[in-house]
């Protein structure tokens, strides 16, 4: 799959998102959504966490084939340095790439944010997403047994943690993802900016 163009996501491509995420949600235990939200909840989904934190869409041929977002870890103020992230990928782009490089955006522009630490919970048995998570470089950090019950059975989710800068003494509010630097995030997008290469 060649010529991937990654963007921020916008209400536009709610319905492309939609059709990528119900498999999942219909058909496995890696969401724990039992109902596969249509493009309208997706929409309104994308707008009320994409205000603050990045959403990114991965397309080939103009066709949306895979998507990250990241969103608040815990509501309470005192968590706001932290994040959950998760990457979702149409049967046709997995096992090429996609899932890794929207991943190193969305933790590029995490890092431009001030974010600190990013989270994922990974229902269990999952060998592919455990395999990403830690290539892009989260540990374990525990698990939540028999959390949800999921196609007959209860499930375990497995947490990851990933540490997108080191913990500042005094932290600077978070920035939003629309009040970035528009060439920062330009660059990041097209790959020519990473993590490593804003912090050196």
């Amino acid at each position: 799959m060649r010529d991937i163009d990654y963007r921020l996501a916008t209400g536009d491509d709610a319905a492309a998102i939609a059709t990528v995420y119900a498999p999942y949600v219909r058909d496995t235990i890696i969401s724990f959504e039992t109902e596969a939200p249509d493009a309208a909840e997706m929409s309104a989904r994308i707008e009320r966490v994409g205000a603050r934190h990045p959403w990114l869409t991965a397309r080939s041929g103009g066709r949306v084939v895979g998507y990250a977002y990241a969103c608040e870890n815990r509501s309470r103020l005192a968590y706001r340095w932290s994040v959950d992230a998760a990457v979702y990928l149409d049967a046709s782009a997995q096992r090429k790439g996609i899932g890794s490089a929207l991943y190193g955006r969305l933790f590029a522009l995490l890092h431009a944010q001030g974010y600190v630490n990013a989270f994922a919970g990974i229902s269990l048995p999952n060998a592919a997403s455990v395999a990403l998570h830690e290539a892009m470089g989260f540990t374990p950090i525990g698990i939540y047994r028999n959390v949800g019950y999921k196609l007959g059975a209860w499930r375990d989710v497995g947490w990851w943690q990933l540490a997108l800068s080191e913990p500042p003494r005094r932290p600077g509010e978070p920035i939003r993802i629309g009040a970035l630097d528009d060439a920062v995030v330009a660059s990041i997008l097209a790959g020519r900016a990473t993590a490593q290469s804003l912090t050196g």
